[in-house]
């Protein structure tokens, strides 16, 4: 489960004191200041195994785009630009999706690397490879040769090699992989850790029928502290769990074309999870985002389509309670597991029929847990690489939908446009084919895995094209209804249904519209809370005998406009009052610790304001009375929502103990909140807090122009220490300003700088 992960921040500063204590690698300066002409000087240009002759074009931001003649050189020449920016965040994420923690982080990563093993996320990759079509192979093949021409020939390894101990260790085809199923990790899982706590208690099958039937879930790191926000800050990195995407076609638009918008919803962390590239062969010609280490554009287009998603969280795996088979059934095998500073340690893995065993993991054995088995979509094979490269040469809505026939893990809603001024949908995915929702967490294997026998895929699944409404938006929210369920866990409809209302207040969507919808900091769900608190008050006859602050605190909240803004006064009051009510409701309906543990969970926030509506006269008085002291006291705490709400730009090593301040590197009060359309998600709490997930890269393009495309990465494009591209695009990020990226070649070569010529 990715909470094996969630003592990834404590283990990490911990083995790192040692080597503190002992000094090594750790104590070594951080590298002088470099601008981008002088990180160039470092990118290989002779000696290389080239076809014909490449150009790589690189603006002052350090964005690349490639110029090659023929595709396999245009991959080897993306592998050497995801080494030259990215290596030091690649190789560490190639030893956490191995399950290698261990020999970077010392002793305390055994447990960690037990679970990512028990996990094993590169299980399906001999099989993904063996069964690649040629365009694929070739595709992948030279990536790696890329990356390992680069780091072979580098002069100097990036400064996380020396801190982690990290060797010159060559790629292959099964890492990238590997590292694409690290990506598609479940968001159902983060879901899991929430609720697999709450399963002894009383009251338990009432609560997940409730859930089920309601299919609201919050995201790990938005409501709810403990092991899963943890979890996300880690695994978050990659794993794709939300985002918002819009697709708005030619006759709603004042460019007379159709637009395309994305914002992706990711771990916040520097070096930034995505990279910014170009590139221009016979067969590709894109821009977009990229995964570093995945050959391939998430997000972004070609001169004829635009794409862009959002997590589908689709149902793609099920827990089995396998504690009724037979020993002589249940697999073994041993792992070894490189202790970084230690012994080496051996783990025992065990496999059923249907999946490994995720309760041996250590960090869930006080759970008190049946024997649970993992069944998911992303142990069998299937090709996202090559469905997404296939979306990338895609020139119509068939193509696009007939590229996601390979695509299983994570399920995606993905959003079309192109340059006809169409725009469609499709639901990227395979599903088992279930019958309904499961009665409990765990399923029983008799009668659930039935299935798991057909699987359902995009040709299977609804999609859009042109509708009516002449526009499409996308927000990890519950899909239309299906002859089989998606899945059972969806984000609240605030921001889908916010980005409604704003294109249709406008009479013509253009790119400022898009523009301020992706920085919009509206929240529905909190407004029509704050209304059912206010008129609890005011009927309880609370209002009326509250004193001056506690009148102040109840003016502040009955005034807030329900938005987000670093300076509102009002969304401080609000925070400051749920939380104290949610915690206090709780605990008077089902006791100190049960109470506190649903209070803590992020599922049962959804059902606050049922539960209000049953809840009686006294424990009410109760709950509001604690929710009005605290939003008393945050007046006197925080003199705005930014002073409370803090987005922290800090690379992983920053929780070293003793010199971890020198990685970090930015932080600022900002706006936005956990179902904000800008994103910066938080715990559910009454204290100064720092988000470390939301809106990390933004995304526009216009269809009828191809050289009006625009990004912006939340830090900037390099990931070596103290150049000046890890952190160009912070303020711009803030002010809400984009990098223009052009498509065509002649815009590219006049408007990026620097020009490197590879040869062999």
């Amino acid at each position: 489960m990715p909470a094996i992960l969630s003592s990834l921040s404590i283990g990490l500063a911990i083995g790192m004191a040692a080597l503190v204590i002992s000094g090594c690698a750790l104590m070594a300066p951080l590298p002088d200041e470099k601008d981008v002409s002088e990180r160039l000087k470092a990118f290989p240009t002779q000696g290389l195994p080239l076809d014909g002759a490449v150009t790589i074009h690189w603006s002052e931001r350090q964005i690349p785009f490639i110029e090659a003649e023929s595709d396999g050189d245009a991959a080897f020449a993306l592998g050497l630009v995801h080494a030259h920016l990215r290596l030091g965040q690649m190789a560490t994420m190639r030893m956490i999706a191995q399950g290698r923690v261990s020999e970077m982080i010392g002793p305390l990563g055994v447990d960690i690397d037990h679970g990512l093993r028990t996990l094993d996320y590169a299980r399906a990759a001999p099989e993904i490879e063996r069964a690649m079509d040629e365009t694929t192979r070739l595709w992948v093949q030279r990536f790696v040769d890329g990356i390992n021409h680069y780091q072979d020939t580098a002069s100097e390894l990036p400064h996380d090699f020396g801190v982690l101990g990290l060797e010159r260790e060559r790629w292959t085809v099964e890492d990238v992989f590997a590292m694409g199923r690290l990506a598609g990790t479940d968001v159902n899982w983060l879901v899991w850790m929430d609720l697999l706590p709450l399963r002894a208690r009383p009251g338990w099958d009432e609560l997940w029928a409730r859930l089920v039937e309601g299919g609201t879930a919050s995201v790990a790191g938005s409501e709810g502290g403990g092991p899963t926000a943890q979890a996300q800050r880690w695994l978050g990195g990659l794993s794709k769990s939300g985002s918002n995407s819009l697709a708005v076609a030619a006759h709603r638009t004042d460019t007379g074309g159709a637009l395309m918008a994305n914002d992706p919803h990711l771990g916040i962390l520097v070096p930034n999870v995505w990279l910014i590239a170009g590139v221009r062969s016979p067969s590709y010609h894109a821009v977009g985002l990229m995964a570093p280490g995945l050959p391939i554009f998430a997000i972004g287009r070609n001169p004829h389509i635009a794409w862009g998603g959002t997590n589908m969280r689709a149902a793609s795996s099920d827990l089995y309670d396998v504690s009724h088979v037979p020993a002589p059934e249940v697999e073994e095998r041993s792992e070894n597991i490189g202790v970084r500073w230690w012994f080496d340690s051996d783990v025992t893995i065990r496999e059923t029929e249907w999946g490994p065993i995720v309760s041996d993991a250590p960090l869930l054995a006080d759970l008190d847990l049946p024997l649970l088995a993992l069944k998911w979509t992303g142990h069998s094979p299937s090709d996202e690489i090559g469905a997404m490269l296939a979306v990338s040469r895609a020139q119509s809505f068939d193509a696009f939908r007939a590229a996601f026939d390979g695509f299983a893990v994570p399920g995606q809603n993905m959003l079309y446009a192109d340059s006809d001024g169409n725009i469609g949908q499709v639901m990227a995915a395979w599903l088992p084919a279930r019958n309904g929702p499961p009665a409990d967490i765990a399923v029983d294997t008799a009668g659930h895995d039935a299935s798991w026998g057909a699987m359902r895929t995009v040709a299977d699944l609804p999609y859009s094209y042109n509708p009516e409404t002449g526009y499409l938006v996308s927000a990890n929210n519950r899909p239309a209804a299906t002859p089989e369920p998606v899945g059972f866990f969806f984000s609240r409809d605030d921001r889908v249904e916010r980005m409604a209302a704003l294109i249709e207040a406008e009479s013509a969507v253009g790119v400022e519209t898009l523009k301020a919808i992706q920085q919009d900091v509206y929240m529905a769900s909190s407004v029509t809370l704050r209304d059912l608190f206010i008129a609890r008050l005011d009927a309880l006859g609370l209002t009326a005998a509250a004193d001056t602050r506690g009148k102040e605190a109840i003016s502040w909240l009955r005034d807030w406009d329900g938005k987000y803004l670093a300076d509102s006064v009002g969304a401080v009051t609000f925070e400051q009052f749920r939380n104290a009510f949610t915690g206090r409701f709780y605990v008077l309906l089902y006791g100190d610790d049960d109470g506190a543990a649903l209070a803590s969970t992020g599922r049962r926030t959804a059902l606050l304001d049922e539960d209000i509506a049953a809840a009686d006269e006294e424990t009410l008085r109760g709950a509001l009375s604690s929710g009005l002291q605290a939003a008393v006291d945050g007046l006197d705490s925080f003199a705005s929502w930014g002073e409370m709400h803090r987005l922290s730009l800090a690379h992983p090593l920053s929780n070293v103990p003793l010199i971890g301040g020198r990685y970090e590197f930015a932080e600022a009060g900002v706006g936005g909140s956990s179902a904000t359309l800008m994103k910066t998600a938080h715990d559910a709490t009454g204290e100064r807090h720092t988000v470390d997930y939301g809106s990390n890269a933004r995304h526009i393009s216009d269809m009828t122009d191809p050289d009006e495309n625009y990004f912006v990465l939340l830090g900037g494009q390099d990931g070596w220490f103290n150049s000046t591209t890890i952190l160009d695009q912070w303020e711009l990020w803030r002010r809400g300003e984009y990098v223009r990226v052009p498509l065509t070649l002649a815009e590219v070569r006049a408007s990026f700088p620097h020009a490197l010529s590879l040869g062999n």
